[in-house]
């Protein structure tokens, strides 16, 4: 490889680096496949029966604990993919994984099928994936979207909620950021979704509020951290879990770069961050 050009040298690297392709149509490195497996093989041993969907999330979050942060592991070149990667996570990937785990060991069906037809139930508008303006790119976005499939519910306004000016803008004013946005319609499309986000009613608890409401928080809910950055809505996601009677974040960490739970609890961590406003909280549903 010393001899060949630069710029070839480059596409074979990237070439071997891609993803395993299982079918065509989802993408997974045979060492992701492994762990899958074996992480479907340990849901499959066990007990779920008197476990709540809040309480599974937790202990499946757990199983993450010190997997590496990678970002961008959806954005592969070429049409619109199914990525199933469970060597790196980013906050959205991880809190995706969780739930879709969670959610086929109350199905009671924990094989890699279901496992695929779950994650793209949640990824994508209407659980369809067609090209990538399909994939559901903001966050507010994906909880009104899985609010609307019947998989949770956004909890945030019942506990204590204020309206959140919530107006996003950044991916199609910044298409330059995004490989698959030199597509003019593309960017058009997301622009449509952007302006759907705009004339909803969203509610967030903001930062100095939430030791307040703290005990509405179950361990297992969804906590999306909204932003005082305009054109962004959500900056950061992760799940509830409890330590020492107060909820912490179990997170995919920028900071730590990998899964973990934060040192600080929630009230804490928030305000440490001027760039983040306060929270969202989503539940997840019974299926049963």
């Amino acid at each position: 490889m010393e001899n060949l050009k630069p710029a070839r040298r480059r596409f074979l690297l990237m070439f071997l680096l891609l993803p395993y392709w299982v079918d065509g149509q989802t993408v997974c490195t045979p060492e992701s496949r492994d762990r899958l497996e074996t992480t479907l093989l340990r849901l499959s041993n066990m007990d779920v029966s008197d476990r709540s969907l809040n309480d599974l999330t937790v202990e499946i979050g757990s199983w993450f604990l010190q997997t590496p942060y990678v970002e961008k592991t959806l954005e592969l070149p070429g049409e619109e993919q199914l990525v199933i990667n469970f060597l790196g996570l980013d906050c959205t990937t991880f809190l995706e994984t969780v739930v879709a785990l969670a959610r086929i060991a109350e199905q009671g069906d924990c094989t890699f099928s279901a496992y695929e037809l779950e994650l793209q139930l949640i990824r994508y508008q209407a659980g369809i994936r067609k090209e990538y303006p399909s994939r559901l790119h903001y966050f507010s976005d994906w909880m009104y979207q899985n609010q609307e499939k019947g998989m949770l519910t956004d909890i945030t306004r019942s506990i204590g909620g204020i309206p959140y000016e919530n107006a996003p803008a950044f991916m199609s004013s910044n298409p330059g950021f995004y490989a698959q946005l030199s597509n003019p319609d593309y960017v058009d499309r997301l622009r449509a979704v952007e302006s759907a986000i705009r004339v909803r009613n969203y509610h967030y608890i903001p930062k100095e509020a939430v030791s307040r409401y703290e005990e509405n928080i179950q361990p297992g809910d969804l906590i999306a951290i909204t932003t005082t950055i305009p054109n962004l809505d959500i900056v950061h996601v992760g799940l509830a879990i409890a330590r020492e009677g107060r909820i912490h974040l179990l997170h995919a960490s920028t900071n730590s770069k990998e899964v973990e739970v934060s040192s600080k609890p929630l009230h804490d961590y928030l305000s440490g961050n001027k760039s983040q406003s306060g929270i969202m909280v989503g539940r997840l549903l019974s299926q049963q």
